[in-house]
């Protein structure tokens, strides 16, 4: 029996994704324009949230983040589209990743890697690289979209390389029933846990943050090695990931520690590049609770 064919990307996309790169990030750029100067958009979410991580800046300090963070975030936006199309080399090409074998290692000894990320740079090429250069199996954690057209489409992007995606409600589930399965495990786990009941609460930009537990409570059950994965910008188009160890196979860990590293490693990533992180998310709407955690 022939195996079905891949799904595909909506025909406009594709159509989209095969004009010049040149023209899609000339249309970035308007896009970035229009969004800074003209609409305006999310424009005080953007400003409030930046002058509160980072209460030293200046006014033209701080304006000049935010014309570098519609730059950037423009850029992903049009590079997303670009994904639809591109080729294993044209991704080889535009993210380097750096000391892999740190993941690979591991994983072919038999042990399952835990591997975080944030919402730093382009974390969708991110995922396309890291699903090409590994060469073992990768099980990504993903958010289903409310728009299903949208969710499809996001869902075909991400596995164009073999990623197997597991929505985020069902990974700690997912990982019970497949724990001996050498793999890396993927999450991006810098989004706030709105309908989430297991949170953990810290400091993180200068303010009360909670984040997800679900990291912490793998590696704390199944004893797996996590990474995190650090991305920055090194051009238009260009990016590099490394990995940074956050804990070792079987490493005692108190409660919430695994979480603080996470968080103090992405606080890290953002102060380095301020620009390349969502500011325009309402990351902060749950308040922390008076008694208790």
């Amino acid at each position: 029996m022939n195996p079905e064919p891949a799904p595909r990307s909506s025909l406009w996309l594709r159509l989209l994704a095969a004009l010049p790169q040149s023209l899609l990030y000339a249309f970035a750029s308007l896009l970035a324009f229009v969004a800074f100067r003209l609409v305006r958009y999310r424009q005080r979410v953007v400003r409030d949230n930046l002058a509160i991580a980072f209460p030293d800046l200046d006014a033209a300090g701080l304006r000049g983040i935010m014309r570098r963070f519609y730059a950037g975030y423009a850029d992903v936006l049009v590079e997303l589209v670009m994904a639809v199309r591109l080729s294993p080399e044209a991704i080889r090409e535009r993210v380097a990743i750096r000391n892999l074998d740190r993941v690979r290692e591991p994983i072919a000894k038999g042990k399952p890697v835990l591997l975080l990320a944030a919402h730093q740079c382009n974390w969708e090429w991110m995922l396309l690289a890291l699903s090409l250069e590994l060469g073992h199996p990768l099980d990504a954690a993903y958010k289903p979209l409310v728009d299903s057209w949208a969710d499809r489409e996001m869902r075909i992007i991400r596995t164009r390389f073999g990623a197997r995606l597991v929505p985020a409600q069902e990974l700690l589930g997912d990982v019970l029933r497949r724990n001996k399965i050498p793999r890396a495990i993927a999450m991006v786990a810098d989004q706030e846990p709105v309908t989430s009941d297991r949170k953990h609460w810290l400091r993180f930009l200068n303010r009360d943050s909670a984040f997800f537990l679900g990291g912490e409570e793998i590696v704390r059950k199944f004893k797996y090695p996590a990474l995190f994965i650090r991305m920055r910008r090194l051009a238009r188009g260009r990016y590099e990931m490394d990995f940074e160890p956050l804990v070792a196979a079987g490493e005692p860990l108190s409660p919430g520690e695994f979480t603080e590293r996470y968080a103090r490693m992405v606080e890290a990533q953002i102060r380095a590049a301020p620009a390349d992180w969502p500011w325009n998310h309402k990351r902060w709407k749950l308040r922390r609770p008076l008694y208790g955690a």
